[in-house]
């Protein structure tokens, strides 16, 4: 725990907990959203290559990974933390313009 903490600069073990908490509902609802996104830009898997489809449902679960982190941190209390860890995520997959 302790190294976790020296890592993301946090000074409690009960944000630990929060953030953890965060990551986990942030990417379980992230993945269970892609599919009736899929469905609604007309990918199914009756109707779509199933090498598209799972493509285009992880491809999907990206931006809104990135966008439900920030909004569940923000109501777990944890809005700085994770909004530096967008920062950082996404600066380093060339993005990071938009953060000067």
């Amino acid at each position: 725990m302790n190294k976790l903490k020296k890592r993301w600069g946090i000074e409690s073990n009960f944000q630990i907990v929060l953030i953890l908490i965060v990551f986990a509902i942030t990417g379980s609802t992230s993945a269970k959203l892609a599919g009736p996104l899929c469905d609604l830009l007309g990918f199914n898997q009756e109707n779509s290559p199933w090498y598209l489809y799972w493509f285009l449902r992880i491809v999907l679960i990206f931006p809104i990974y990135q966008v439900l982190l920030v909004f569940f941190g923000w109501v777990f209390g944890q809005f700085e933390f994770f909004w530096q860890f967008e920062k950082k995520m996404l600066s380093r997959l060339g993005f990071s313009r938009f953060f000067n």
